[in-house]
């Protein structure tokens, strides 16, 4: 009798609490979305998409370009002009720090993986940047990478075929602004200089934030998110 109404007076609290209160909804299953975002980027869907957007830029470049004075595209870099696919791929899509010498087997660490500068050039931005340059136009990387990372960033776009930008914006050393906070008074400067921005070109929400541009187009990236 004593061990039924223990049993039963946890039930009753069972249903008390589930009265007394809404049930939260949780949130999607971490392990989950990384089987999702590597299924998408391995089943050819990812890299489809993202040529998709930028085949719209080149379309809209193409038509506006000769109707501007002093026009001017703006690129980000990471998952936008290079991909850093081997090092997310190694690292099951964390945040780790470290070393990066055993790919493709993991840990890689993301600063390390940037000083080998081996990131692979997007085909299709690549052809995006010769179209601009074969319209004059002038190109402005806008990226998230700090000002030490500038000799290794530089250094690998010219492997990937990447030439004679306009220049290369980079975060000063400690700077933790907001991408919008930091990016946008870029935009806004390179305006007074007397270009008008195109296109302006990102993966991430907050590369596109803050206007300064005709048109801005942002890639998929399903990897990683930065406010």
């Amino acid at each position: 009798m004593k061990r039924f109404f223990r049993f039963s007076l946890t039930l009753f609290f069972l249903e008390v609490g589930t009265l007394s209160h809404a049930v939260a909804e949780a949130p999607a299953n971490v392990g989950k979305a990384i089987i999702a975002a590597e299924a998408y980027h391995d089943s050819g869907d990812y890299q489809r998409d993202f040529d998709a957007i930028i085949a719209q830029a080149r379309s809209v470049l193409d038509k506006e370009a000769p109707r501007l004075k002093k026009p001017a595209i703006i690129l980000d870099i990471d998952e936008t002009t290079l991909s850093n696919w081997p090092a997310m791929r190694a690292d099951r899509l964390g945040d780790i720090d470290g070393p990066c010498d055993q790919l493709p087997k993991g840990p890689c660490g993301m600063n390390a993986w940037i000083q080998r500068g081996e990131g692979p050039v997007f085909e299709a931005t690549r052809a995006l940047y010769q179209d601009a340059q074969a319209h004059h136009l002038a190109v402005f990387f806008v990226t998230g990478r700090s000002e030490d990372e500038r000799g290794v960033t530089e250094r690998n776009l010219t492997r990937a075929g990447l030439s004679s930008w306009k220049r290369l914006y980079m975060r000063p050393v400690g700077d933790h602004r907001r991408a919008e906070d930091y990016k946008t008074p870029i935009r806004s400067a390179i305006e007074k200089q007397g270009y008008t921005i195109l296109l302006n070109i990102g993966d991430q929400e907050s590369d596109l934030m803050g206007g300064h541009s005709l048109h801005a187009y942002q890639v998929p990236n399903p990897f990683y998110y930065i406010p």
